[in-house]
């Protein structure tokens, strides 16, 4: 494994984040082996989540498997178990060529799953390897050529490596679809088909999401062989957590950031997570709590993946406590302790709500849900409120001196809209350094010269390359100046202190005669179809008294065949011109 990926797999051990019920069982008595038994209780986890009950007796038996539960109840050692049971590890007869397969739709739930399962099977050595986009190529296919069991990916890198012949799916045995609504919202669809036309025929599958439309349903109807099907857990369709204190309020947009900077001063508040539905506007509400004296990062798409993974980094180590993000960007982002979260703009559905409130109340733990509804938002979050079952059709107005916001949420009345000096505890986001993750893409390294462009590829005065902008000389050589307008006479060029050479080879003075009078313009001679002239041209007089050299095309003073040209004279005189 590279260095790389290991630097982003460690920092974030597999632990149990929320209390299990006492009767629940453990996990050697689902069925797991004991080093995975091992493994998870070095980590503080011995008996089973709910999802991770009703999952792993089906799938420790090889059989298909749809688990419908939201992020956040336990879902990745629900399959996470029964993929370690499946692989073999390079002590037990692991040739290095992938034998698991599990399909995420964002980067950072990726790392996560990885982190997990690598954390799982630590004890037997198994290769856990994420594959997704955003970074350099080379340090994924060193990982790939060196070995690994199991494949964590999201659908375009691992189709890219496909295609490269970089990745070889052919001994694939088991595979998960992991929040599978959420890669049909982003339009993965056809890609994870794609996907897994390349897989063998035998293999488990295992399809998990928080909510079943119809596109996943004829997916599961396609690929799955008599699938069990299992709930666990809050869905869309269940409602949130009931951990989850959820309130609403009717608010106006200018006076929503001093809302947010009031409840972000609340007692008791730990981590927090602000949902917008714009990429700018994230950026803005970043910004401006930012200003207000709060540790704060955005995330969402725009952002490189080494900016991204430094505010995840700082977020999770606690160098910041708030994360503005998109809802595309947060769908995975795994980080306990989330007491808060604000839904900035009104969610577009009720599918949308119960994932952006999930990251609070998640695995038994409390937590409190805000949703700003503006005037124009009373439609939409009415139609949320009635399928969820919420109860709050019409939320009170409010706004940051309304005395039941500080009630409610549990606010010293005496803050204001920026948190005091003395409370700036937080090292912020510039204290996490951004790692370097692999360059750039193989299109090119970005060193060496720039490709030349049209207007570096001007040509100079005589005609020669390298006269454009950052064209350089030889030594000695002076730079040449700009280049000049060319005066030309009869089609070609007149070089000061040179005669004139006409196409016939006749020749014309470059300055005027010693009477002062101007040089006699040529006259116009008609061409005939063989391409001579009516009227046989000899050299004009000139000042210094000498003719012309004669030229290559010998046009001759008379006009005769021969072609002889002017002789010389002492008196100075050219052959006078004749007519024909």
């Amino acid at each position: 494994m590279s260095e790389l990926t290991h630097n982003l797999m460690d920092g974030a051990e597999l632990a149990a984040t929320a209390p299990v019920r006492p009767e629940a069982p453990t996990f050697a008595e689902l069925g797991a082996r004991q080093e995975t038994v091992d493994a998870l209780q070095a980590a503080g986890i011995t008996r089973a989540f709910a999802i991770q009950e009703y999952a792993l007796p089906i799938a420790l038996r090889g059989v298909d498997l749809i688990g419908q539960a939201p992020t956040g109840t336990g879902k990745t050692l629900g399959f996470g178990v029964p993929l370690l049971e499946r692989v073999f590890a390079p002590a037990e007869g692991g040739d290095g060529t992938p034998q698991a397969l599990v399909v995420v739709p964002t980067r950072e739930l990726g790392i996560q799953v990885a982190k997990d399962l690598k954390a799982a099977g630590s004890t037997r050595g198994v290769r856990v390897l994420p594959i997704y986009g955003g970074v350099a190529y080379e340090p994924q296919i060193e990982a790939l050529r060196t070995g690994v069991e199991i494949l964590v990916g999201t659908p375009g890198r691992l189709l890219d490596l496909a295609k490269q012949k970089q990745l070889r799916l052919n001994r694939v045995r088991a595979l998960v679809l992991d929040e599978a609504d959420r890669m049909l919202d982003l339009g993965f669809l056809d890609d994870v088909e794609k996907i897994l036309a390349m897989l063998p025929e035998e293999r488990q599958t295992m399809l998990f999401s928080a909510t079943m439309p119809d596109p996943i349903v004829t997916l599961s109807r396609r690929f799955l062989r008599r699938p069990m099907t299992i709930h666990a857990g809050h869905t869309a369709e269940t409602g949130p957590s009931p951990q989850t204190q959820q309130l609403a309020y009717r608010t106006h947009s200018l006076n929503k950031i001093e809302i947010v900077a009031r409840i972000l001063q609340a007692k008791g508040r730990g981590l927090t997570m602000i949902f917008t539905r714009t990429k700018r506007a994230a950026d803005r509400v970043a910004a401006d709590l930012d200003f207000r004296g709060f540790a704060v990062a955005a995330v969402h798409g725009d952002l490189g993946q080494g900016a991204r993974e430094r505010a995840l980094r700082a977020f999770r180590t606690g160098k910041i406590d708030i994360l503005v993000a998109t809802d595309v960007a947060a769908r995975g982002i795994d980080v306990s302790g989330v007491t808060h979260v604000l839904n900035y703009d009104c969610p577009e559905d009720q599918d949308t709500y119960t994932h952006r409130i999930g990251r609070t109340g998640r695995a038994g733990a409390s937590g409190v849900a805000v949703t700003f509804v503006d005037w124009d938002d009373m439609p939409r979050w009415r139609i949320i409120d009635k399928t969820l079952g919420l109860e709050m059709p019409e939320p009170p107005e409010t706004y940051h001196t309304s005395p039941h916001l500080y009630a409610e949420l549990d606010i010293p009345p005496e803050v204001t809209g920026t948190l005091p000096t003395g409370a700036r505890t937080r090292a912020g986001l510039s204290a996490e350094a951004e790692e370097d993750l692999g360059g750039r893409s193989r299109r090119g390294d970005g060193h060496g010269p720039r490709r030349s462009t049209g207007r570096d590829r001007r040509r100079g005065r005589g005609g020669d390359a390298g006269s454009g902008p950052g064209a350089t000389t030889e030594p000695g050589e002076a730079a040449e100046r700009t280049p000049r307008r060319r005066r030309r006479r009869d089609g070609e060029v007149v070089t000061p202190g040179e005669p004139a050479v006409s196409a016939t080879g006749t020749s014309e003075a470059a300055t005027a005669d010693s009477s002062g009078g101007a040089a006699p313009k040529p006259r116009r001679r008609r061409r005939r179809r063989g391409g001579g002239s009516d009227t046989g041209t000899a050299a004009k007089r000139t000042d210094s008294g000498t003719a012309a050299e004669p030229t290559n095309t010998g046009t001759a003073a008379e006009p005769t065949n021969t072609g002889t040209a002017a002789e010389p004279t002492n008196t100075g005189t050219a052959a006078e011109p004749t007519a024909d």
